[in-house]
């Protein structure tokens, strides 16, 4: 207390120079920008990712999937077309000033002649050109001309511009990826190279795993040898409960009541297709006329009604079917299969299930996690996950889960997350940051591979000193205990040989020997080998025709391209500075 007294001064004056400095800043109005956040969604090396281009992105990604499904978006769908619009949204960016780098630029005549010039964009075609193919050169200067549509070609001009660079972006990378003669001749010869080959396998589970030992030391030298293998990225172990989304008896019969009550409808319904379509049919629309003993057991009584009646209701495994029967001959019917899934109702199953997880998150967030989940009699479940990888552990895929983990600490709630089946609550109990796993952590695997290692040397070693002291694979397989097998017309660009499982080593070990020639010892996948070559077609490139050359160049192109492209935006990310505010800015 003597000591709190004698520094009052002290403290009083470190109190008036702090409230002073926080008056100061009260009036630069910094606190409003700090509640504020951040401004923009992220950045990728200074140039800002815009809330409006995201939203814009996710428009358009929410427009086609209903286009394409007639469905709105689930949550954990949604969540999935969220990462897309941000991936898109930093590689665009990527790209945009990778090109600036490169000084690729559109001058304003090529825009025009892709308008107006000798041969237009198809976008243009499309609307002036005539019947004989021509442009309406006239129309088209009118449309130009015309000063209501200034505003249109001014985004027309705008896109085209960025169509063209682009392309050029494209020609550039492409340029560098040619595929040359010589590599679309070795791939013909890849895929038509064959061989007959005998061959003796020393498979290296049939070693006496008595004279096999690992110590200390050999676990650690491979350790220390191979440490990079046991990078680890950041990972997340957490508990959860679960509100299950399965359908009521009250959801199966109020199902049964709607399909009863479409009976009649579906019976007297001259369009059968417009009827699946307008009442929302679980089975797509199908009238081919099949054998009666093909029809399945679940469908068997449409031939019990006449032609142009409709089956009692059929229940099976959450679905309720109607039967119209359209056709009969003595073998063959025709009829039309209309369906409903039981689902839960959205008020009266689902929201219930909503509110009492929302509650337990809420609850669970006051007290504590397991506390709440005993005093609700909920099993707590424990999951585990790896970011970047939307492969939840005890759950499945969820990017929303991934979301969530990627963004939170230990000791963290989450909200209610709707998934397909479930609302799930999750607790984050641990976050792994990324590294190296420690030595103790990974020495049963390790050990593992050491162990599997001895094995394929002890069995290589034993395959060549056979092959040293015999000549002949017969007296290599009696001394052995193995058996000599053939295989005939085995191809240079097979990955697997008959009756050895895949074994690409093996099989491109064989293609380097010459007809009548015996391998040493070849360490393969599963099996050490020693092969003889009895015969070797290898393919002539007289052969390859104009067709298959250019055949075989935009397959590789396009593997190449696609590789590199991947391989290409992963480098330019790697070494980009990348601000990512979505946890902040879209959270909830």
């Amino acid at each position: 207390m003597e000591k709190m007294r004698k520094g009052t001064g002290v403290i009083l004056w470190v109190l008036i120079f702090s409230f002073g400095i926080l008056w100061m800043l009260q009036d630069t109005d910094l606190f409003s920008v700090l509640q504020k956040g951040p401004r923009s969604l992220g950045a990728v090396n200074g140039e800002k990712i815009s809330l409006d281009e995201y939203n814009s992105r996710m428009q358009y990604f929410t427009q086609q999937h209903t286009r394409q499904t007639g469905n709105s978006m689930n949550p954990e769908l949604r969540a999935q077309y969220q990462q897309r619009a941000w991936e898109a949204l930093v590689n665009s960016k990527l790209i945009q000033q990778k090109m600036d780098d490169l000084g690729i630029t559109v001058t304003d005549q090529e825009v025009v002649d892709m308008i107006s010039g000798e041969n237009p964009v198809q976008f243009i075609r499309q609307q002036f050109q005539r019947e004989d193919g021509t442009i309406d050169r006239a129309a088209l200067q009118a449309a130009i001309d015309a000063p209501e549509n200034t505003q249109m070609w001014i985004r027309v001009e705008q896109q085209l511009r960025q169509q063209r660079r682009q392309q050029k972006m494209s020609n550039y990378l492409q340029s560098s990826m040619r595929v040359s003669d010589y590599e679309v001749e070795q791939e013909y010869i890849r895929r038509n190279t064959t061989a007959d080959v005998s061959f003796v396998r020393f498979s290296y589970g049939d070693v006496d795993k008595s004279e096999i030992s690992v110590s200390e030391e050999d676990l650690r030298t491979y350790y220390e040898n191979h440490s990079d293998k046991y990078k680890r990225k950041e990972s997340y172990r957490f508990e959860y409960v679960s509100f299950d989304k399965t359908p009521t008896k009250q959801d199966t019969m109020r199902t049964l009541n709607d399909i009863k009550e479409l009976r009649s409808d579906f019976a007297s319904a001259e369009n059968d297709s417009l009827f699946l379509n307008r009442y929302q049919s679980s089975t797509d629309y199908t009238a081919e006329l099949v054998p009666k003993s093909d029809i399945r057991e679940l469908y068997r009584s449409v031939l019990d009604v006449a032609e142009g009646e409709v089956t009692e209701v059929i229940r099976d495994q959450g679905r309720m079917y109607l039967l119209k029967k359209k056709e009969e001959t003595a073998s063959k019917v025709r009829f039309v299969v209309f369906s409903l899934d039981v689902k839960a109702d959205p008020v009266a199953t689902l929201d219930k299930r909503a509110k009492k997880a929302d509650d337990f998150s809420y609850f669970a967030e006051q007290e504590t996690f397991t506390g709440e989940a005993e005093r609700r009699s909920l099993s707590v479940q424990e999951g585990f996950a790896t970011k970047g990888n939307n492969f939840v552990s005890g759950i499945g895929q969820s990017r929303q889960i991934l979301n969530f983990l990627e963004s939170s600490e230990p000791g963290a709630i989450s909200k209610t997350i709707e998934l397909p089946n479930l609302f799930v609550v999750l607790h984050v109990t641990e976050v792994t940051p990324a590294g190296t796993q420690p030595f103790e952590e990974v020495k049963k695997q390790i050990r593992t591979v050491v162990k599997n290692n001895k094995l394929k040397q002890h069995a290589v070693k034993q395959a060549n000193t056979l092959a040293e002291q015999y000549d002949n694979l017969e007296t290599i397989a009696e001394k052995s205990g193995n058996e000599v097998m053939t295989v005939s017309s085995l191809s240079m660009n097979d990955a697997t040989i008959e009756g050895a499982g895949r074994e690409p080593k093996v099989v491109g070990a064989i293609f380097g020997l010459k007809k009548g020639a015996y391998s040493a010892a070849i360490e393969g996948t599963n099996a050490a080998f020693i092969v003889k070559v009895n015969e070797l077609r290898k393919a002539d490139v007289q052969n390859l025709t104009p067709q298959v050359r250019e055949q075989i160049r935009r397959e590789l192109e396009q593997s190449k391209n696609q590789v590199f492209m991947n391989t290409w935006i992963e480098q330019l990310k790697e070494e980009a500075d990348i601000e990512d505010n979505r946890d902040r800015l879209l959270s909830g």
